[in-house]
């Protein structure tokens, strides 16, 4: 049944229907805010009206993220008249990746779109990305090609990250920094996220083979309060960066990282070597006044140390798996699975 609609400063800011149960919601929209006190009203009625004509089933995942402001009192607000808005508070700020982790750990849809709560992000192509996805894929997003930002410190850093990313992942998307994309559920189920790695997200479901597109989506300038962006979330992200091309290619055999690493090194080693040891011989330069004699110790050692951590890590890898059994491989589908299957062995005894 329809509850009348609140009005806020003259305005409707939501018309709440009954929400969806657990088990028969489709999409949850996850939404982390932090000070995001007037934006938040204007941004669920937007999504109220963009998922008001769609046939699916959904829920909206608000995160409060340690706001010092009003924004908790009206998410509450929405919630309390709104079943299908669900707020969740954070004790602090513990920052948008996070937060993101909360939204989707308190969600129950089977796919995922995040969005952000400033509302440079458009609802509107929520249902555009959901068609995508329908088309056979896991992960859809949106890409700002008309970004409403500065170029110098928000565009610029940007492209230089993406074309960075792509390059490291393999993964080639033209906007990383959009927080505007859906996802299937069983994509995230195996992602721990920490950092900044949200946006990395592209590169740990491509690692893992899942069937990734980009669309273009409608971006604006901000309306109200001030970007929380800088500088220095890209180069926490170029961080991660390195942590998602580990875990993507070296979690379950670090010694090839590592090992590698230390073999090339003991072969620098040995050329170095060999170059005192003819300088020795033909030029009658001593080992102890020859700086590459140091320099390929060093080396030997480094190399020592290198395969060394590669076998630990191997042991602290099989651990990891071993003790809570979890697999070196992820499952897309199984065609035609015996739900009861006996296995029978022969054994043949020696008289």
């Amino acid at each position: 049944m329809e509850a009348s609609p609140i009005k806020r400063s003259g305005e409707v800011i939501m018309t709440p229907i009954e929400a969806p149960s657990g088990s028969d919601c489709d999409v949850s929209i996850i939404i982390p805010a932090h000070n995001e006190e007037e934006s938040v009203a204007h941004l669920h009625q937007q999504i109220v009206d963009a998922m008001g004509q769609s046939a699916v089933a959904w829920q909206v995942v608000y995160v409060d993220d340690g706001s010092t402001d009003q924004t908790f009192q009206i998410l509450d607000a929405i919630a309390q008249r709104d079943p299908r808005a669900v707020v969740v508070q954070l004790r602090r700020n513990f920052g948008q990746t996070a937060a993101i982790a909360a939204g989707i750990d308190h969600s129950s849809g089977t796919v995922i779109a995040l969005l952000d709560a400033d509302m440079q992000n458009d609802p509107a192509d929520i249902p555009r990305l959901l068609e995508k996805l329908d088309e056979g894929y896991d992960l859809v997003s949106g890409w700002r090609r008309n970004r409403q930002d500065a170029f110098w410190n928000r565009r610029l850093p940007s492209i230089v990250a993406n074309s960075l990313i792509s390059a490291v992942t393999g993964v080639r998307l033209h906007d990383y920094g959009c927080t505007l994309k859906v996802y299937r559920r069983d994509i995230l189920e195996h992602v721990q996220l920490y950092g900044e790695m949200h946006r990395l997200i592209p590169a740990y479901a491509g690692s893992v083979g899942a069937r990734i597109a980009e669309m273009p989506v409608n971006h604006r300038g901000r309306r109200f309060g001030r970007s929380k962006y800088g500088m220095a979330r890209t180069m926490k992200v170029l961080l991660d960066l390195l942590t998602t091309k580990f875990l993507s290619n070296y979690v379950t055999k670090p010694i090839y990282l590592f090992g590698g690493s230390g073999l090339g090194l003991a072969f620098i080693g040995f050329l170095l070597t060999a170059v005192v040891a003819v300088e020795k011989i033909f030029y009658g330069i001593w080992v102890h006044r020859n700086p590459l004699a140091w320099i390929a110790g060093f080396s030997f050692v480094s190399a020592l140390q290198l395969m060394l951590m590669g076998l630990l890590a191997e042991m602290t890898v099989r651990i990891y798996h071993e003790s809570q059994r979890k697999p070196t491989y992820l499952v897309r589908r199984v065609v035609n699975r015996p739900e009861d299957t006996v296995v029978v062995r022969h054994i043949r005894v020696r008289r």
